[in-house]
């Protein structure tokens, strides 16, 4: 297809409205969370039964069959929000207490979209070690670990020291929702406009969480030409890490140098650092390319400007069309992993959520949505039964057999 240098993305929405200050602060005051009562507190018979001595028995029965938590506890529904405060939006090391705000606002998220109860824990350490030994000794009052916010190359070793170390999901979203969610979106836009994911050639400008985790989910998926580069260039395995260990796995054409020499002739740009895109590379990609600018809230170019040249534009923006948003993919992904009563979020799991994703978006497809809009109401219950089924197929997944539906 053939888009006009004259198409304009911003005009393509209506206009929300920009908060104030005052606005954003008043919605903020004394936190955005509080807690409730699943069952009422209305007189002494009620308080007989909610504490003592009723509560009693219920504390007997699970000392002596402690799988009875999962039933009479809220833990099996409770996911706890985790951050070192390291990595905040586009705000970075802004430390325990300032990252707060954000991880009510997770919270919110997870109960609003996914049904599911969330705390928020800011952790005053960033030892990999003593945020480990923090979790293991929480663990019998949360069902689930949603990792946020956690600077790379860090936020590797410990998403994998937690998933050996706890019997329960773990997650970090900044890699894996936004991993789901761009398959999902390529998919949708792959779709609209009659290509194949298997035949592209993508470029990912970025390395940190969300680039090694996108990277690793398309190569899942069946992309076979995906090229990775950083503020030093194109990775290569001499870099070490989990820099060397993805490079092992792309750029099959040996492509070498920087943004330039790896947009040439390439179908697809995601960017998912802080780097400038020039207009002129666009004009080098192949003929009408998707750009995927997700960068926040700056894209790497102006989805005005990518218009000029590419098929699809995407964004992590709310003000345009096609944003990649998280929220479209974490509520789901950890109700259904909690619904199977699985121990592990694995890679199956995790593609079960962009089909799930992409399969709500096909209904209404077009190079403007290819994504669903994170309010459809369809886009949590479909990731989180797509989910629960790859779990009790996968056995990696952990799901016993008193667990299985």
């Amino acid at each position: 297809m053939t888009v006009s240098p004259e198409r304009s993305l911003s005009t393509e929405l209506p206009t929300t409205p920009t908060p104030t200050r005052e606005e954003i602060f008043a919605s903020h005051e004394g936190g955005k969370l509080a807690t409730g009562l699943s069952a009422p507190l209305r007189d002494a018979r009620d308080l007989a039964i909610a504490y003592t001595p009723g509560v009693a028995e219920v504390s007997r029965a699970i000392a002596a069959e402690p799988a009875l938590a999962r039933r009479y506890t809220w833990t099996d529904r409770l996911v706890a929000v985790v951050s070192d405060g390291t990595a905040v939006l586009g705000l970075g090391d802004i430390g325990p207490r300032a990252s707060l705000p954000v991880m009510e606002g997770k919270s919110a998220l997870f109960k609003t979209f996914g049904g599911l109860d969330s705390i928020p824990l800011v952790l005053d350490t960033t030892d990999v070690d003593e945020i480990v030994e923090t979790l293991v000794r929480l663990r019998p009052s949360f069902g689930a670990v949603n990792l946020e916010d956690v600077a790379a190359p860090r936020c590797f070793e410990l998403e994998r020291r937690l998933v050996e170390a706890l019997d329960c999901p773990v997650m970090h979203d900044d890699q894996h929702g936004t991993a789901i969610v761009l398959l999902a979106a390529l998919q949708g836009a792959c779709a609209a406009t009659a290509q194949d994911l298997r035949h592209l050639k993508v470029v990912i400008s970025g390395a940190g969480a969300a680039g090694v985790a996108c990277a690793r989910i398309l190569l899942a998926a069946g992309a076979s030409d995906v090229v990775v580069l950083d503020s030093r260039g194109v990775i290569d395995t001499a870099r070490g890490g989990e820099k060397g260990a993805l490079a092992a796995g792309t750029n099959p054409r040996g492509v070498t140098g920087g943004l330039a020499e790896a947009l040439r002739g390439a179908d697809v740009f995601v960017g998912l650092s802080s780097a400038t895109l020039p207009e002129q590379l666009l004009a080098t990609m192949a003929p009408d390319p998707f750009v995927f600018a997700l960068s926040n809230p700056d894209p790497e170019v102006h989805p005005d400007v990518a218009a000029r040249y590419a098929a699809v534009v995407a964004t992590g923006r709310s003000d345009f069309p096609n944003q990649i948003n998280n929220v479209l993919a974490f509520p789901g992904v950890f109700r259904g992993a909690l619904d199977a009563g699985a121990h592990r979020i694995t890679e199956s799991m995790k593609l079960a959520a962009a089909d799930a994703i992409f399969s709500v978006a096909a209904d209404d497809l077009g190079v403007d949505r290819i994504v669903p809009s994170p309010f459809d109401p369809r886009v949590a219950p479909e990731v989180a039964a797509a989910v629960a089924r790859a779990a009790r197929r996968d056995p990696a997944a952990g799901v016993t057999e008193g667990d299985q539906e």
